[in-house]
């Protein structure tokens, strides 16, 4: 069995969109023989905690591919030794949350935000938007960033960015901020934040099988 581990975005879990369409459809494009198994699960919204339930799916799966979607594209960033890809990465949104932070000494405002991006029902991250939790992601960010191409580490990076991303407007997500650590090694889909499945299918599901004849 080889395993792929996709790492969801936020508020995301076991039971997002897109790597349930990749568990769906990875059979018909690989043998029998030799089974892919994309592995998803719902990690804690504290990047630390996070961290460390991720090391901890490394050593007991030992996948040959990580895939970060969104926000999770940080938590992806912060394995190294292996292959990545991103889907709509969020690099900057740890900027945001620094300012978030603040906020939260308001009363009501944690309630208003726990509120305002509560995520769908399911196996899905449970979101609190406590002081603590978000300035713990300023150095989440950083020690992800030191894994960079920048860094000059050997692991393959390679993203895809939505030419209709809104988050690119804030600067959430931004391929000025990946050509930065990363270079020119991104493709654009003509989609939004949240990969279609047309473009899983012809671009994103491509590059993944590249990947896994390649580790071959």
């Amino acid at each position: 069995m080889t395993n792929v581990l996709y790492i969801h975005g936020m508020g995301g879990g076991g039971d997002s969109r897109i790597p349930s369409i990749l568990k769906d459809r990875i059979g018909r494009y690989v043998p029998e023989t030799d089974s892919v198994n994309i592995v998803v699960r719902t990690y804690d919204f504290d990047p630390e905690t996070a961290h460390a339930q991720i090391v901890s799916w490394m050593d007991e799966l030992k996948p040959v591919l990580v895939i970060g979607e969104s926000l999770g594209a940080l938590h992806a960033l912060r394995v190294t030794g292996i292959p990545h890809l991103f889907v709509s990465p969020a690099l900057n949104t740890p900027l945001f949350f620094r300012y978030m932070a603040w906020m939260t000494f308001l009363p009501g405002v944690t309630g208003m935000l726990d509120r305002m991006y509560r995520p769908k029902d399911g196996d899905r991250q449970k979101l609190h938007f406590t002081y603590n939790v978000l300035r713990k992601y300023g150095k989440h960010r950083k020690m992800a960033i030191r894994n960079s191409a920048v860094a000059r580490k050997s692991d393959m990076y390679f993203a895809f960015f939505g030419v209709h991303d809104h988050y690119r407007k804030s600067g959430i997500v931004s391929v000025r901020t990946w050509k930065k650590y990363f270079g020119d090694s991104y493709m654009m889909y003509d989609g939004t934040h949240f990969m279609e499945e047309e473009f899983i299918d012809s671009m994103l599901m491509p590059k993944i099988l590249e990947v896994l004849v390649h580790k071959q």
